[in-house]
């Protein structure tokens, strides 16, 4: 799905005239988020967020997983696999899946750890509990109460925050701030928190009580790529983030070409963006999420644009890295206890 222009703008016409569905939309969520889950066969921590579309989770899950490991931990992802076919519960094999059965984050998240797929996050409990982790993180899932969470973080964009603050369809808040927030045990911001949109967030968190951390996306492989002509492309829900980041990292970005988040590439695509590449003299560059989706390509167009795209991942650092330690071991307490 590409991401609504005007969710991110000041409320418009549109905007208003679609408020009431969202008011609709956001009181449904809220009561599904207040049904209680079943408990899992080991402490899980929620990495969600406020809104639908991108906005760091993954990268966090990521950051959060590598944490544990750190403290000794053995931990594993929970998640969706939205973009594939299949519904789990499954394990996922990098070798084995591709994108178009688990999805492409769900093939980052076991580059890292033991990562599970299922659509139906109650029926992955007995696969969770054959794994041998000792802690499970819920990729997204934080408005869906199929399982019950010890510690619930949510990543808000510092630069986006929640867009023009409205509910679904009219913006692309799920549920309004105010409410989702007496469910989250803590926010991240990713990035510099930027404009009013996320200021409302922090202002919210505060009088909720919820400790705010603060994050930011380091991009990796960007040295080799300054004086160099670039045509980047991306398939994320807002890709404009991609691209400013690559020029504030130093890099010649000649043009750009966004695609909607979890983009199938097509071979047509693919020969456009080699072909513009080309005419431009440029080098093409991406994300580690959209490389994910090339991966697998048999020998044809899709497979010339894996080969010759240079790929830049990010990490999630944390300003605090001890506070994602102290959230663990929240998560892991609260389980011990029952709760």
């Amino acid at each position: 799905m590409r991401t609504p222009a005007f969710w991110y703008a000041p409320s418009g016409p549109l905007a208003r005239l679609l408020a009431p569905l969202g008011m609709l939309y956001g009181a449904v969520t809220l009561r599904r988020m207040a049904r209680p889950g079943v408990r899992a066969p080991l402490p899980v921590i929620c990495v969600g967020n406020f809104v639908a579309g991108g906005a760091g989770k993954t990268p966090t899950a990521i950051a959060l997983a590598r944490a544990a490991a750190d403290v000794g931990l053995s931990p594993c992802f929970l998640t969706r696999g939205y973009g594939g076919r299949l519904a789990g519960p499954l394990v996922v094999a990098p070798d084995r899946h591709g994108v178009d059965e688990v999805g492409d984050e769900a093939l980052l998240l076991a580059r890292v750890a033991p990562t599970v797929v299922c659509r139906d996050r109650r029926r992955a409990l007995d696969t969770l509990a054959g794994l041998g982790a000792d802690l499970c993180i819920l990729d997204d899932g934080f408005q869906n109460p199929a399982i019950e969470k010890q510690f619930s973080l949510v990543v808000v964009d510092g630069a986006a925050g929640v867009g023009n603050g409205l509910v679904l369809p009219a913006g692309p808040l799920r549920a309004p701030v105010d409410a989702q927030m007496v469910r989250a045990d803590a926010v991240v911001t990713v990035g510099e928190p930027a404009g009013e949109s996320a200021m409302a967030v922090l202002r919210s968190a505060v009088g909720a009580g919820r400790p705010v951390l603060r994050a930011r996306l380091d991009q990796r492989g960007v040295e080799g790529l300054r004086g160099r002509r670039v045509y980047a492309y991306a398939g994320l829900g807002r890709p404009r983030k991609f691209f400013d980041q690559l020029r504030a990292g130093g890099v010649y970005v000649v043009e750009t070409r966004g695609f909607p988040d979890h983009h199938p590439y097509t071979d047509a695509d693919a020969r456009a963006i080699l072909a513009r590449a080309d005419a431009l003299g440029a080098l093409p560059v991406t994300t580690e999420k959209d490389a994910v989706r090339l991966a697998h390509a048999a020998a044809g167009p899709r497979a010339d644009l894996a080969g010759r795209s240079v790929v830049v991942a990010v990490d999630c650092v944390f300003e605090a890295p001890h506070a994602l330690a102290g959230l663990i071991e929240t998560a892991r307490r609260r389980w011990r206890e029952g709760g």
